[in-house]
Order: structure tokens, then sequence, then C-alpha cells
């Protein structure tokens, strides 16, 4: 897309390219007709290049980004834990501080009790000297056993804490890595878009009248399965015999979020923007699924990565409404709407779109999972 219009995949691009030349210049010399006609694809074909580096790049600063929630819940439970423990440590100090002020002023207090408790350089070297006196009760055991446990707690927990920091640390700087090339990438891909802007707003608008006949047949498939299944819940005198043998055990269970689709309709023509995740701002690929999985209660996470992970795998042939499907190394995904097409939002310059699941997408294809509770 340029500006504000609707992204043109490249195939169509170069055959309307090559007949808008065709048809401005009758007259021109037939060699500078093919050499801006091979000027344009090449530069589609960087253009595509680029997508898909951005698209890939996009998701990996959305996984960094729940990384970097989980180091900081990690963070926050380590700080939480590492304060009890150090309470519960200064109290078993505190007792064996009373516990050794006992043994000096009690009446049977020896040489040798004194030697420990004056002769010790640390609370280690202390508790070791205590360990081996032969005045050390059950109930002096006991107090230096909290000591050493409540220790031993503090020293992980402030470990554990250490080793968050450092992984926020990383992953800080990935993420910011990341947000660079982006910005980079995306300033090459208008420097050069610019280079065929001039030629390119017939095909946009041939887009743009594509995706809504698109959107109507999705609209005419959507309401003849609805009324398909109020006629199959309405009572009938007669038993109905199956149209088909039941099918083999599938991977994963009926879908349960058909109704997703419909959602996800609302939001055709919304613009892409890399890690958005609502109308407003715009939405990437995952935070389209995000959000529309939670209209209808379902939270997920901002990340294919992460989504991969979600659900039951499902076979392309057992694909149902409201499935994701995943492209491009999990670089890229969108939701099954039935009959070979899905909703997602494709790359930046684009808009939440209907595609078919053929041509590059057939060769970039990964998999599907099925969302099941």
């Amino acid at each position: 897309m340029v500006g504000s219009g609707t992204f043109v995949p490249a195939s169509l691009l170069v055959a309307l390219i090559g007949a808008l030349l065709l048809a401005g210049g009758a007259t021109a010399d037939p060699s500078a007709i093919a050499a801006k006609q091979a000027e344009a694809n090449r530069v589609l074909a960087q253009i595509d290049a680029l997508d898909m580096r951005v698209s890939a790049a996009a998701e990996a600063y959305n996984a960094a980004n729940l990384q970097l929630d989980r180091i900081k819940a990690d963070q926050r439970q380590n700080r939480f834990l590492l304060g009890i423990a150090r309470s519960n440590f200064g109290r078993a100090q505190k007792l064996l501080r009373e516990r050794l002020v006992a043994l000096y002023t009690s009446g049977g207090t020896t040489e040798s009790t004194l030697e420990i408790v004056l002769g010790a350089q640390s609370l280690r070297e202390l508790m070791n000297r205590l360990d081996t006196a032969e005045q050390v009760s059950a109930q002096d055991t006991q107090v230096l056993g909290q000591v050493r446990r409540f220790r031993a707690q503090m020293q992980r927990r402030k470990a554990l804490l250490a080793r968050a920091n450092a992984r926020q640390t990383r992953v800080v700087a990935q993420r910011a890595a990341r947000k660079a090339e982006i910005a980079r990438q995306l300033a090459v891909r208008q420097q050069l878009l610019s280079q065929i802007r001039d030629r390119i707003a017939a095909m946009q608008a041939a887009e743009r009248r594509r995706q809504a006949e698109l959107r109507r047949q999705l609209q005419a498939r959507l309401a003849a399965q609805q009324r398909a299944a109020r006629r199959v819940e309405e009572p009938t005198a007669t038993a109905v015999e199956p149209t088909s043998a039941p099918t083999a055990t599938a991977a994963a269970p009926p879908s349960q979020y058909g109704g997703v689709v419909g959602i996800a309709m609302r939001y055709l023509g919304v613009r892409y923007q890399w890690g958005g995740a609502s109308p407003s701002t715009g939405f990437d690929c995952s935070g389209l699924v995000m959000f529309v999985y939670s209209q209808v209660g379902v939270s997920l996470p901002h990340s294919t990565y992460a989504l991969w992970g979600m659900g039951a795998p499902v076979d392309r042939s057992q694909l149902q409404p409201g499935d994701l499907v995943f492209f491009s190394g999990l670089g890229h995904m969108g939701i099954y709407v039935g009959g070979g097409q899905f909703i997602h939002a494709p790359h930046t310059g684009d808009v939440v779109k209907i595609s078919s699941m053929s041509g590059y997408y057939t060769s970039a294809y990964v998999g599907a999972r099925r969302i099941t509770g």
C-alpha cells in the first residue's frame, strides 16, 4: 500500500503496471516499456522481501515484550520473597543473640563458651564454633538451624533477583535492536515505494474493489451457515439420514469459536501497525488475533510464537472457522474464515483484509491451531 490506500499483491501490481505502461505508451519504445516493467518488478520484489522481514521482526519484538513481562513478574515475586527471607533472617539473628547473652550471663558459662563467642570473626564462624561446643543444647541447635535456613533463602532470592535483572537487561537491549531494525527497514520500504508511487493508484482502487467483493461473499456465506444451523435446531417429524459417514478421530476437538469470524470482519480495513492490538491504533497479525478473541472472553498472548503453543494442532484438511493459521516460519498468522480464506493484518502499509490460502500462502504455510478453552 502507498499512503493510506490498500495494499496490492505483488502479482497483481506487476500485471497492472504492465497494462498501464502499455496503455499509456502505445507509441513508446518497446524496450523502454520493458525496462520500466523490469524496474517495477524489481522494486516490488524488494518490498515483498522487506515486508516479510519486518513482519518477522515485529513478532520477535512482541515475543520479547512477553518475555519482559514474565521477567518483571519474576522480579516482583523474588523481591517479595526476599523481603520475607530478610525478615525471617533478622528474627533468627535476634534469637541467636539472645541465646548467646543467656549463655554468657548464666551461671554455667565456661571459659570455652566465652572463647567461642569472643573469638569468632564472622556469623558463619560463630555458628560453626557453636556447633562443636559441648554446651550447645537442642534449643541452640534449633536457633542455629533457623539462622542457616533463612540466610540460605535470602542468598538464593538475591541470586534469583540478580539473574532476573540480568535477563531484563539483555531482553531490553534485544528489543531495542529489533525496534531500530524495524524502523530502518520501514524507511527503506518507503524509499522504494516512492519510486513507483505515481504508477499504482489504479491498482489500489482495483484491490479495494476486490476486497469489497470478498467481504460480500464472506457475509453471504456466514448468513447461509447461520440459516442452516437454525434449520438443524428446529424439530422435525422424521429422522434425518447423515449425508456422509463420520470422520475418523480428529487431532483437535470441534471449534468452539467460529463466531470470532464475524467479529474479525468488523475490523476489515483497519490499518496495520506493528505492535498494535486495537482498532484505534491499528493491528499487527497477532495483535488482531488477540483482540478478536478477547471479545469472546478468551485471553491470548500477543505473539505468534506464543500462540503457536496454544490450543491443539489442526490438520489443514480439517480447518474450521476460528482456527489460527500460521505462515512464514511463525512470522505471520491469521484467523481462518472457511472457504480456503483467512482474515489477517498483513504488514506495514496494508490493512486488515481477507486473503486466500493459495499462491504465496500455500508455500509459506506452517500449520494451524484450534483454541479449545
